[in-house]
């Protein structure tokens, strides 16, 4: 027992507890060959393109994870996480840190301040993931391009455990930027014995005022060496949206690894709603097979924006240990409507059908 003497005042005694700290060094190291066609530009789209991409299955990063036992079962808690590309070691994304949050958690639940996942990546990738060794593809995923950019700035996030029942909130603040980023949401999930299932909402204000609502619900279910998963994914954005919004907006749902989508009906298009289905096999502890078909609609204000994508992924993955794999993948894209799929120099080049594969090897730490 010690008394403190602050500011001429005598102190009760308090217990002095040490507390435990550890700091984790993490990472993955991902690289792959990757082949597609139809990455030429307009008027001649007709154009293959190979190259070594520093993420196939899972973007290279390394990050670093610090907890303090503060007693009580209380902790505190520290993630920062960097991204990066392994063919040139250059940043993946602009930031630093892709992640960087500070947070309590103990028997009240979870806390945590900073920019990191929002609510509804978290529920997809905890709950329906594609694959349930890595949750989505890094070069091929449709899926993301729902998640309303998979992270927030400025956020705040509350999380607790009632058994196999998890929910979470989150609010972020915009700060004023002339992007926006304002957002609130939630999401409810259940798991036990093999079956997962859940819900989740979010919102983003835009730099103008205007509003994106997004919303998903889903379940997996495994069984032996089967995993059964499928799902159903919404976005719907007011309608006037600034030229801001838009650059906002389709930095959300654009990219070549969500379909690359490009053209006037991407740019009227203010809602978006995609069906997921997929089933993995393990067929030894070291080899995994799986599959994944999703089917997205957009529509606007007017007819022009109505178009429809159908996208396929196949995957087989080796692992030679519990930290390092390969793989094999093949994805297939399709689009119909006024869209085309965007070429190598970014803008929309004509196609409309895309073939992909990739041979990767990924090593975690």
């Amino acid at each position: 027992m010690k008394k403190i003497l602050a500011a001429g005042l005598l102190l009760a005694p308090f217990t002095v507890a040490f507390a435990q700290s550890s700091v984790t060094l993490y990472g993955i190291v991902d690289a792959a060959i990757r082949r597609t066609n139809n990455e030429g530009v307009l008027g001649a789209a007709n154009v293959s393109q190979t190259q070594m991409i520093g993420g196939g299955m899972s973007q290279s990063r390394w990050g670093i994870n610090v907890t303090e036992d503060m007693g009580n079962g209380t902790k505190a808690l520290v993630n920062l996480e960097n991204r990066f590309l392994t063919d040139t070691g250059t940043q993946a994304v602009s930031q630093l840190f892709n992640q960087s949050w500070v947070g309590l958690q103990g028997g009240f639940g979870r806390v945590t301040v900073g920019r990191q996942y929002n609510v509804l990546f978290d529920l997809v990738t905890s709950t329906y993931a594609s694959f349930p060794y890595s949750p989505y593809a890094e070069a091929f995923k449709p899926e993301i391009g729902f998640a309303l950019g998979a992270r927030n700035d400025n956020m705040v996030k509350y999380m607790a455990e009632f058994g196999p029942v998890r929910g979470a909130v989150q609010v972020s603040a915009d700060e004023k930027a002339a992007t926006g980023g304002k957002s609130a949401g939630g999401y409810l999930r259940y798991a036990d014995g093999g079956i997962a299932a859940g819900l989740g909402y979010q919102n983003y204000k835009f730099g103008s005022g205007k509003k994106m609502d997004a919303f998903t619900v889903g379940a997996s279910y495994r069984t032996g060496p089967f995993y059964f998963n499928g799902g159903y994914a919404e976005n719907k954005a007011d309608n006037g949206l600034t030229a801001t919004d838009r650059a906002v907006l389709g930095s959300a749902w654009g990219g070549v690894s969500n379909g690359g989508f490009g053209g006037a009906a991407f740019l009227a298009a203010n809602k978006r709603d995609m069906y997921t289905v997929g089933m993995g096999y393990q067929i030894t502890p070291q080899i995994n097979l799986g599959g994944h078909y999703y089917y997205a609609r957009q529509s606007g204000q007017t007819a022009a924006a109505d178009a429809k994508a159908r996208f396929l992924v196949f995957v087989a993955d080796y692992a030679f240990s519990k930290r390092t794999d390969m793989y094999v993948e093949l994805d297939r894209t399709r689009l119909s409507g006024n869209v085309s799929l965007n070429g190598s120099n970014g803008a929309a080049n004509g196609a409309t059908s895309r073939t992909g594969y990739m041979v990767g090897l990924r090593h975690r730490f």
